[in-house]
């Protein structure tokens, strides 16, 4: 079982189990205060828009253009630290991960 550690939307941070194999929006959308994912992963809306936090957002595969689009428009964009989270693949490697909510935008 691989853990992620989430800091959600109002604040509060709770332990998910990740879904290996599966974007990390499919464990995060479900959580209380969660991502909202409206968009069902297809990289069109921004709303699992996350933080990522070192060391892991270092260790992701580079964002592609359209994740990189959505991504700066928003005000709470951290250069270092934004992704979607309908983006990344959620592997074992991955236990133990620190992700915060972005604020709805």
């Amino acid at each position: 079982m691989a853990l992620i550690h989430v800091i959600d939307s109002e604040g509060e941070e709770h332990e998910v189990e990740g879904q290996i194999g599966l974007s990390l929006m499919e464990s995060l959308r479900d959580l209380d205060n969660g991502t909202l994912a409206l968009c069902g992963g297809m990289c069109s809306c921004a709303t699992c828009h996350c933080f990522i936090e070192e060391p892991w957002a270092s260790s992701l595969s580079e964002r592609q253009d359209d994740e990189l689009e959505l991504l700066e428009d928003l005000d709470s964009f951290k250069k270092d630290q934004s992704r979607l989270s309908c983006q990344i693949e959620f592997t074992e490697d991955m236990d133990g991960m620190r992700v915060q909510i972005a604020p709805d935008e």
